[in-house]
């Protein structure tokens, strides 16, 4: 039995995340939702979700002191990052007048901005929030068995913007196509809500539960 540990620093529900994991491990696995640095680092591999304002999720992080278990997880062992859970790998959000990230990855986390449109000029929402697809940029262990294109969820009003382009893994078209995966040898994550997004969803986390975490 392998332990999956689910990143809890007090940001938002995660149960709908270890609901998920669950389902899909069927009771072989052990999933445990801890805000333990400790319990993160030894876990057989980490699930960092997240979803509120950037700056608040760092301090949380912080508050609860697991910076520098999320950052050696997320160097050791099949990691998946949604949501926010992507975003603050990155150096920089624009979120919160600015706020500084894990830096995991060199980028920033951009606006959609007030007046986002399409590529006709229409006036788009932000928040992005509701279904979209995303486009597969490179072949990877957790997009087996799941359609170029198929739909997940989404809510999001900043979006990852990331220097290395070999990073991204899959693109959705929301007034221009924005990375919505990147993916680099032991880790993947997200944008959207695999756990919010159906069979397809369901899919992914099997697909992260049996990884190998090689690319």
């Amino acid at each position: 039995m392998q332990t999956i540990a689910v990143v809890d620093y007090g940001m938002g529900n995660l149960r709908s995340v270890v609901n998920a994991l669950e389902v899909v491990t069927g009771g072989r696995d052990r999933v445990l939702l801890t805000s333990a640095p400790e319990q993160v680092l030894a876990a057989d591999r980490v699930v960092f979700p997240g979803q509120g304002a950037a700056g608040d999720c760092m301090r949380a992080i912080d508050e609860h002191g697991l910076r520098e278990a999320i950052v050696g997880a997320a160097r050791q062992r099949p990691f998946l990052g949604i949501c926010m859970g992507m975003q603050v790998l990155i150096d920089h959000s624009e979120e919160n007048q600015g706020t500084d990230c894990l830096g995991f990855f060199s980028g920033r986390a951009r606006y959609f901005g007030d007046n986002h449109r399409d590529r006709s000029g229409v006036k788009l929402k932000v928040p992005h929030m509701g279904w979209n697809r995303v486009q597969q940029t490179k072949s990877h262990p957790l997009w087996r068995a799941i359609d170029d294109g198929s739909r997940f969820y989404f809510v999001h009003s900043y979006y990852v913007d990331v220097d290395d382009r070999n990073l991204v893994a899959g693109e959705t078209d929301y007034g221009f196509d924005f990375s919505s995966a990147i993916a680099q040898d032991n880790l993947f994550a997200l944008q959207c809500h695999p756990e919010k997004s159906a069979n397809i969803g369901l899919r992914l986390l099997q697909n992260f539960v049996s990884w190998d975490g090689q690319s």
